[in-house]
């Protein structure tokens, strides 16, 4: 059995090199094989009577008369127009060209293409696997730690634009969140719960408000009181009080859950469940706080929080409390919140990068002078503002053009991807009034953000202070942005070959069509002068390969 397992595996290794000589000689020596076939069509061209039928079809082309090539040039300008049209919508859709995907994932594998899932790529190195490990959590959908209420501000928007800010997507994985942090396996024990575990399911939001006031109507139900205050308060005041309502709420059936907890799997989750519900409701209420001004007071709230639940980072609270030290200009605590969470071991985002960078640049922003700068040279703070700029830059490289307002902003989504559009949109929106405040540090930005591309390598293979920009953010940011907005692409994607290519094509036909049209006595000697003056290589070559030949050797092929 060895034997003829080894025989099999001789056998399959053989069939291997077969197949890999021949994709060897199709990608290198498809030049000798189209010589060969020209040389063998030429020497065949007596049996075959390739010259009769030459012969007749150029009496064929010249009985026809100059409408049929006007007809032909039309049509072929008409066509590749229709080509150009869906390539570029196609292109605009999907960031990338119809005919280049096609080619790759179907021709590409029957012409011998090497399938990236083969076990012979399988083999990377721990720092190939590592970027890759990090750029799919990169790649990942985050919840928007800064997002606004739907019916206060979202819906606002709404009833004055007409325009939906948020995309269907984005609000389906609201909903997987609420079910996640506000459901738990015991909720149908509960009438209350069992309603709301339902309405966290249901797409119509009036359904949904319905829903959250017949819960009411059976119990004090936190949940409930956080879907009213989500969604149907048009005010933050309104908003305020509902959370407020939920707060007592939460607080119950938090403390009630707490000394039940041990008690089996079922009252651990439960407990995790109102654990969740009362973080985000203390967090929403500190953020309503926020809003109607009072700071001081939400910068408190959001503070007792992080210390009351340390382990709960998934809300990203010190997003919030950065925002509102930032309000009350408290550089000095807002550098101590940098120095706990601007670590290696953290996720990065554009809050923390963006917000370190701005504290460096306001040391130096109000007297900066790019002049004064390029005679001078940088000095120590300078130099450490401008790195703290690139390295901001090259974690999300759309941010500057909204804090320079070279592009118009939008509500940000209730998801973000970070180092994508959404992130930039959704840091710019509430951190913008930060920057402008401090003197001269828009001016430094606009100076030297755009230095940092020059020290990215390109393509990005790799990156200079953090991994390889992802590919994938373009895709996820245009299922979260609503269709009206233009979604930012870094780098900056050049249109396909194919686009260039049909737009080339369509014109020069729709040129020929015209002109033959206009002229086509003197378009018809233009063709026959530009079809001889091609050909007459190739008659120059077969003339000399017959006058080298023997005639008897000639007679001899052509009788094979």
């Amino acid at each position: 059995m060895a034997e003829a397992a080894g025989g099999g595996g001789g056998g399959a290794g053989f069939l291997e090199q077969l197949k890999s000589c021949v994709v060897w000689s199709w990608t290198y020596l498809w030049s000798l094989w189209f010589f060969l076939m020209l040389f063998l069509v030429y020497v065949l061209r007596v049996p075959l009577k390739i010259n009769d039928n030459l012969s007749t079809v150029s009496m064929f082309l010249n009985t026809l008369t100059p409408k049929f090539y006007v007809a032909l040039t039309g049509t072929s300008s008409l066509i590749s127009g229709l080509i150009l049209i869906f390539e570029w919508w196609y292109f605009r859709k999907y960031g990338t060209s119809f005919i280049e995907q096609v080619s790759v994932s179907h021709l590409r594998p029957l012409l011998g293409g090497v399938d990236s899932n083969s076990p012979n790529n399988s083999n990377t190195s721990n720092g190939d696997s590592d970027a890759n490990r990090q750029s799919v959590s990169e790649c990942k959908v985050w919840r928007n730690p800064l997002n606004l209420f739907r019916g206060a501000e979202y819906n606002r928007y709404t009833w004055v634009t007409g325009r939906e800010p948020l995309t269907y997507y984005d609000m389906n994985l609201s909903a997987q969140d609420h079910q996640t942090f506000f459901t738990c396996d015991t909720d149908h024990l509960r009438p209350a719960d069992a309603i709301m575990q339902k309405a966290w399911r249901e797409r119509n939001p009036q359904a949904r408000i319905s829903a959250a006031h017949e819960a009411l109507e059976l119990n004090e139900c936190a949940t409930a009181y956080i879907l009213l205050a989500e969604e149907e308060a048009t005010t933050i005041v309104e908003a305020e009080k509902l959370f407020k309502q939920a707060l007592k709420a939460g607080e119950g059936c938090y403390r009630r859950s707490q000394q039940l907890q041990h008690h089996g799997a079922q009252y651990e989750a439960q407990h995790r469940r109102d654990t969740n519900v009362l973080v985000y409701i203390k967090r929403r209420l500190a953020m309503c706080t926020r809003k109607l001004g009072r700071t001081r007071e939400a910068v408190k709230m959001m503070r007792d929080l992080m210390k009351e639940f340390p382990l709960l980072s998934m809300f990203n609270i010190h997003e919030n409390l950065l925002e509102a030290l930032l309000e009350l200009q408290a550089y000095a605590d807002v550098q101590a919140v940098l120095a706990k969470y601007d670590d290696i071991s953290l996720p990065k985002s554009a809050t923390i990068c963006y917000t370190a960078a701005l504290l460096k640049a306001r040391a130096v922003s109000d007297k900066f002078s790019p002049e004064a700068a390029s005679r001078r040279g940088l000095s120590t703070a300078e130099m450490n503002a401008v790195e703290a700029i690139h390295r901001a830059v090259e974690f999300n490289p759309h941010v500057p053009k909204y804090l320079l307002e070279m592009k118009s902003l939008i509500l940000p989504p209730e998801h973000i991807l970070k180092r994508g559009d959404s992130e930039a949109i959704a840091y710019a929106f509430f951190h913008l009034q930060h920057w402008k405040r401090v003197e001269g540090a828009l001016n430094l930005l606009h100076c030297t953000w755009e230095g940092t591309f020059r020290m990215i390598p390109y393509p990005l293979e790799k990156g200079h202070l953090f991994y390889p920009y992802p590919i994938c953010t373009e895709t996820a940011d245009r299922e979260l942005l609503p269709s009206f907005h233009e979604v930012s692409v870094y780098p900056k994607k050049e249109l396909p070959f194919f686009i260039l290519f049909t737009a080339g094509l369509c014109s020069f036909t729709a040129m020929l069509a015209l002109l033959t049209h206009q002229f086509p006595e003197l378009m018809g000697v233009f063709a026959k002068a530009f079809l001889s003056t091609l050909f007459a290589p190739l008659n120059f070559v077969m003339e000399k390969v017959e006058s080298i030949l023997p005639s008897s050797l000639w007679h001899q092929l052509t009788r094979i």
